[in-house]
């Protein structure tokens, strides 16, 4: 298990269009474990395989929603290899987002409230399931990353550029 280092838009790599996984075998459960290290460590709530530069259509998930208000986060890992959206709800739900490859930058992005994804976890089983809430939001953020597209691509034209000139600031700001 090791931290990989994450892309950062505008990172070319991040707009590959990810492959299917054919097998879940013991080398894309390294990659998994590899992936919650990293994102863990980020620290972030989900991670799509091409953010460390793997362009498999891999996913981890963990929310660590507290138990209680104010209680330690419980951690609740999820992967969702080869996922699939096949429903999406006309309501709407608006978050605001953030994404460990456009670090430090959040913004309102709309999006299904309810989905039915289809997936394989991390032992090639197979799920079909209606998902709603942080959890939809999060999947649907992930799997945007499947397709090479970002939550600022969501956005206006304007309020993209706009993070991506503070991006590439804070990205001299460090070089310096």
């Amino acid at each position: 298990m090791a931290i990989r280092p994450i892309l950062e838009a505008p990172d070319p790599r991040l707009r590959v269009k990810s492959t299917p996984v054919d097998t879940v075998d013991d080398e894309v459960r390294a990659l998994i474990a590899d992936m919650f290290d990293t994102m863990y460590d980020a620290p972030g709530i989900g991670l799509a395989a091409i953010q460390v530069g793997v362009p498999k259509r891999i996913l981890v998930i963990d929310l660590q929603e507290p138990e209680e208000e104010g209680g330690e986060p419980v951690r609740n890992p999820r992967v969702f290899i080869n996922p699939e959206i096949s429903d999406g709800s006309e309501e709407l739900n608006v978050y605001q987002e953030g994404c460990l490859s456009v670090p430090d930058q959040f913004a309102d992005v709309e999006r299904p409230k309810h989905i039915r994804a289809k997936w394989l976890d991390e032992k090639g089983k197979a799920h079909d399931q209606l998902i709603d809430g942080m959890l939809a939001t999060c999947l649907q953020h992930e799997m945007d990353h499947l397709e090479g597209v970002l939550f600022i691509d969501h956005l206006s034209r304007l309020k993209r550029e706009m993070i991506l000139k503070k991006l590439d600031k804070a990205r001299r700001l460090r070089a310096a």
